[in-house]
C-alpha cells in the first residue's frame, strides 16, 4: 500500500505539483490538500480527475490522515507557525513532512528540530522553476536531510514534480536552502539585466524587438521566459507568476548569508532596490519581471510598457 500524501499551501508551485502528483505520482488514495482559504483548494479539485483530490479544512485533521505531508507556503513565520501547530498537537510520529518553500536555512534547521524531536521525520526540498515548469513536472528539486526521509521521498521527485535533482544526503536541512538562495540570485540578477537592457535598448533606439531576438537566440531558457514577461506587458497586466516580495524576501536572506559569510555581493544589493520600488509601485501584484518598469520609470519611461 501507498504512503498516504497530504499537500499544504497552493500557491502557483503548490497547485502545479500537486496537479503532478494527482496525474503521475504514485499515489493509491486521493491526495489531500489544505489551504487557509479553502476555495482554493475547492477550486483546484475541481480542475483534477473527479475522485483524486480530498479538500480538508482542518489542517490538523488532514495531517492525522496523511504519512507523507509537503508544504509549500510563503514566508518564514507562516512555516514556523504550520509546523509549530502541526508538533504541539502530536501524533505525528513515524510520519515524514517535506519542506517545499524557500525560506531562511535557520528557519528550516528550526523547523526539522522540533519535528523530529516529535518523533517524525523532516527533509527540505525547495525547488527551482516557474509555475510551467510545476506543471509540467520541470522543476529542479533540491532535497537536504537524513538519507532515510529523502530516499522516502524520491518517488515524488524524478518523473514526477521535478525533472532531477540535487541532494544533500545527511546533511542540515538548511543545506537546500542556501543552495536555493544562492541560485536564486542568479535568476534575480538575470531579471535585473534584462530589464537594463530593453530599457537600455528602447532608449538607443535599437529596439526591443532586436534586444528580445539577441537574447531568445544566445540564451533562451529562463531568460526568454522573463524576457516575454517583460515585452508582453504581462508584468503589469496579470497576476505575478514570479512575485516580488517574495524575490524581495530571497534577496534579503541571501545578503544575510552573505554577511555572515564575510562575502560581499553588489548585485543583489541593486535588485533588491529594484524588487522595494515594484512592491511600492504594485503591492502584492507586483511581479519580479516588473524590475523592467522601475529600470523604465528610472529612465523617464512610463512604468507600464505599451504593447
Amino acid at each position: 500500500m501507498a504512503p498516504r500524501v497530504m499537500w499544504i499551501g497552493l500557491g502557483n508551485i503548490g497547485r502545479g505539483a500537486c496537479k503532478r502528483l494527482v496525474e503521475n505520482g504514485p499515489l493509491d488514495k486521493p491526495l489531500i490538500v489544505y489551504n487557509r482559504t479553502t476555495s482554493r483548494a475547492e477550486e483546484l479539485a475541481t480542475k483534477l480527475p473527479a475522485g483524486r483530490v480530498q479538500v480538508t479544512e482542518s489542517l490538523l485533521e488532514g495531517v492525522a490522515q496523511a504519512d507523507i505531508i509537503f508544504s509549500c507556503v510563503n514566508n518564514d513565520a507562516t512555516v514556523e507557525q504550520t509546523y509549530h501547530t502541526i508538533a504541539e498537537a502530536g501524533n505525528i510520529k513515524g510520519k515524514l513532512f517535506v519542506g517545499f518553500e524557500t525560506i531562511h536555512p535557520d528557519t528550516a534547521n528550526k523547523v526539522s528540530d522540533f519535528i523530529t524531536a516529535a518523533g517524525a521525520s523532516f527533509a527540505s526540498s525547495p525547488v527551482f522553476g516557474p509555475p510551467a515548469a510545476a506543471e509540467a513536472g520541470q522543476l529542479l528539486a533540491i532535497p537536504a536531510g537524513p538519507k532515510a526521509a529523502i530516499d522516502s521521498l524520491r518517488p515524488y521527485l524524478t518523473g514526477v514534480i521535478s525533472r532531477g535533482e540535487i541532494a544533500f544526503e545527511d546533511r542540515p536541512c538548511g543545506t537546500a536552502l542556501k543552495m536555493k538562495i544562492v541560485g536564486n540570485t542568479c535568476v534575480l540578477n538575470l531579471a535585473c539585466q534584462l530589464a537594463e537592457l530593453f530599457t537600455l535598448a528602447e532608449k538607443t533606439e535599437v529596439g526591443t524587438e532586436a534586444a528580445k531576438k539577441f537574447v531568445d537566440l544566445l540564451f533562451g531558457g529562463v531568460y526568454s521566459g522573463y524576457a516575454e514577461r517583460m515585452l508582453s506587458g504581462t508584468y503589469w497586466k496579470e497576476p505575478p507568476l514570479g512575485a516580488a516580495n517574495l524575490g524581495l524576501k530571497d534577496a534579503t536572506h541571501a545578503l544575510h548569508l552573505a554577511e555572515a559569510s564575510g562575502v560581499q555581493i553588489q548585485n543583489v544589493k541593486t535588485f533588491q532596490g529594484y524588487l522595494q520600488k515594484v512592491v511600492k509601485h504594485m503591492g502584492d501584484k507586483g511581479d519580479i519581471a516588473g524590475m523592467y518598469g522601475v529600470v523604465r520609470e528610472n529612465s523617464g519611461l512610463k512604468f507600464e510598457n505599451e504593447v
